[in-house]
């Protein structure tokens, strides 16, 4: 007699539902710790911006606060010192109520004034990474240097991924008179220098912070436009995008859903490419007086003012705005490589 089975087994099964593709990557990236320590890093310096730009640090970055190229210290000198280095010659005994009437109260202003002078002297010269030619803290200037710098860096590295993953997609995938319009745009813009290209922007759009995204966005766009094409012209063609295609997907849907996750790995290193390119782009120009205006500061600046700082001996200001760049571009390079490696598509297809 044959058992009979219970109603349940009997039951299919639900399909499981795929991972996505987003789901995937993050998943990957968090096991690699490499990418991980480089991403807390850049999420470090995104909060230190924030905190720079909101004015909770670094806000009086241009106040002289310290005697003129003091060396990196972290104690200041002693009180007694201090108060000696101010201490008023001792007079003879005088009584001078009888003509000054407030004369009894000169002992106790002069008290309150050598005691606030020597507390001030303690505090300006503890500086823990010195102070320029002109007595400001290195340590406020790079902090405020590294908003100006990334904001530059970052935002023109985006806005030339935009505009080149835009038009790289759309060459790349329709081809025909759009693919020839945006090639020759693309060899105008190749056939000149782009240090020449910039220094010809910059003279035209002027100083600041915005007008330098502006001219690096608009110069630097090409590098992700050429790979961007060539990867889509690769893609339109497989299988999975004509499935699609069959489906019913429109043309947007096959580019931005379909074809563009799957070439995200190049986007992202050659944007971590370009955020470091345009950093050193932002120092160029603003030692040659054509980036940030002169009442701001940047990585650039600080380096300019340390090349003459350099032949006195002084070379905090040099060795802080370095570590500071050297810090985040290796961070961000690195998180970049792991996002990269997260969502390439021939390493998915090894799991």
């Amino acid at each position: 007699m044959s058992a009979v089975l219970p109603t349940s087994t009997l039951v299919p099964a639900a399909p499981e539902r795929s991972e996505g593709v987003w789901h995937a990557a993050w998943r990957r990236f968090r096991s690699d710790r490499v990418g991980l320590i480089a991403l807390v890093v850049v999420a470090l310096f995104v909060l230190l911006i924030a905190s720079s730009a909101s004015g909770l640090v670094a806000r009086n970055w241009q106040a002289e606060v310290g005697v003129p190229d003091a060396p990196p210290t972290f104690m200041g000198p002693a009180p007694k010192e201090a108060a000696g280095a101010i201490e008023s010659p001792k007079g003879p005994n005088v009584d001078l109520s009888d003509i000054d009437p407030l004369a009894p109260r000169y002992k106790e202003w002069d008290e309150r004034a050598r005691k606030f002078q020597t507390t001030e002297t303690v505090k300006a010269d503890t500086l823990p990474f010195g102070a320029d030619r002109l007595g400001r803290d290195v340590l406020a200037k790079a902090v405020k240097g590294t908003e100006i710098s990334v904001f530059v860096g970052l935002m023109a590295a985006a806005a030339a991924t935009l505009l080149g993953t835009l038009l790289g997609a759309l060459g790349g995938f329709y081809g025909g008179k759009v693919g020839d319009l945006l090639e020759w745009v693309y060899n105008v813009f190749e056939s000149i220098p782009n240090i020449l290209l910039i220094f010809a922007f910059a003279a035209v759009v002027g100083r600041g912070v915005q007008s330098v995204v502006v001219i690096l966005a608009f110069t630097g766009w090409t590098g992700m436009y050429r790979q961007v094409r060539a990867e889509f012209i690769k893609h339109s063609s497989r299988e999975y995008v004509r499935s699609a295609e069959a489906i019913g997907a429109s043309a947007a849907s096959r580019m931005f859903r379909h074809i563009l996750p799957n070439v995200s790995h190049v986007v992202l290193v050659r944007m971590s490419l370009l955020t470091v390119g345009f950093i050193k782009a932002e120092v160029i120009l603003s030692y040659l007086g054509l980036g940030v205006r002169v009442d701001q500061v940047s990585w650039g600046t600080m380096l300019a003012e340390a090349q003459s700082e350099l032949i006195l001996g002084h070379w905090w200001q040099l060795a802080t705005a370095t570590l500071f760049m050297a810090v985040f571009v290796t961070a961000f390079s690195l998180m970049a490589d792991a996002l990269r490696d997260a969502l390439d598509p021939k390493l998915r297809g090894l799991e």
